[in-house]
């Protein structure tokens, strides 16, 4: 049993649906994301909320609420599943958060974030949130940005300059570029970063870049992105740069390697921790959740196509080889 798993299961926590729930209105899940719709993904939040006794069109209903990145889009769209009678919204990054704080002052929230909550001051402890808020955090992925580039390293040594891609609105974009930059100087590279916040301003970034003859790309960790990772990868292997990514998302759309959380396993733990919220248990007992495994995905096909030979310890570190 992984950890993560074990500290799920702690407690004497009932995770049979409330009578009254039974017998009356289903209650409501809202999902609040400021990407477009994912159902791959959202299928592993069905499959949480399935392993505290919650299936959807049985005991429970949820609502989807994807901004398509734009994140101005938030409020409304909390409004929108607070008015529909929401019991939990499950947030997506700091901006879902924060419209679905201001959206109702009391519907519990489960949140997956980048970075400390504890920080953000959206909870008291990580064992202890002591409000209507908790839920799952990435703050164990730090340090995960000089990684990728030391995977990007192992791949393409021969780079000497590499390019970052970040997104302007997203809080976390400062730490990852002094991140990578530390990393790059490690190993010898020099980083080069552009801002996008917009699909134009994404294909500017990438173009600028490329026109700088850089040796590898990293895409920034964020959601906009990752709404549109097919769109990145397109761009990505017109130019022909090696790239390593956050999510597998990337690499099933065509690009060469991820190194980051399992998304799928994070999403049924969000499922998980609103199931346990539905069946009576109090957020403010809940700890918020760290991810403590990582998977690396190669893309084998990719790897061809940009003439590049797979060294052996990356192949070995992989979880998963994509042909």
């Amino acid at each position: 049993m992984r950890r993560r798993e074990l500290i799920l299961g702690l407690g004497s926590i009932a995770l049979v649906p409330l009578p009254a729930r039974a017998q009356g209105k289903r209650p409501l899940v809202g999902i609040l994301d400021p990407k477009a719709t994912n159902p791959p993904l959202l299928e592993h939040v069905r499959k949480g909320l399935a392993e505290t006794g919650y299936r959807e069109g049985q005991n429970v209903e949820l609502r989807y609420a994807g901004a398509a990145g734009r994140y101005d889009r938030l409020p409304t769209l909390a409004a929108g599943l607070v008015s529909e009678g929401a019991a939990v919204v499950i947030a997506i990054s700091p901006p879902a958060i924060r419209a679905a704080q201001d959206a109702a002052a009391t519907t519990p929230i489960v949140f997956m974030l980048g970075d400390d909550p504890v920080k953000r001051g959206l909870v008291a402890s990580l064992n202890k949130p002591g409000g209507r808020i908790t839920g799952l955090s990435m703050m164990s992925a730090a340090g995960l940005a000089a990684k990728r580039l030391q995977i990007l390293h192992e791949l393409a040594p021969g780079g000497g300059r590499v390019g970052l891609l970040v997104n302007p609105d997203n809080a976390t974009s400062p730490g990852q570029t002094s991140e990578v930059q530390a990393a790059a100087q490690a190993v010898g590279w020099k980083a080069e970063t552009r801002e996008a916040r917009t699909e134009p301003e994404i294909d500017a970034a990438l173009a600028a870049l490329a026109k700088l003859r850089i040796g590898g790309l990293l895409i920034g960790t964020d959601p906009f992105f990752t709404a549109r990772n097919a769109h990145i990868v397109g761009l990505v292997r017109q130019y022909r740069l090696p790239a390593v990514y956050e999510w597998r998302d990337y690499v099933d759309s065509g690009g060469l390697a991820s190194y980051g959380s399992s998304r799928t396993d994070d999403y049924r733990i969000l499922g998980v921790l609103a199931g346990k919220i539905l069946a009576g248990a109090n957020p403010a007992d809940l700890p918020v959740i760290q991810p403590t495994e990582f998977e690396l995905v190669i893309n084998l096909k990719a790897a061809k196509e940009l003439d590049l030979t797979i060294p052996p310890l990356i192949l070995a570190q992989a979880g998963e080889i994509i042909e």
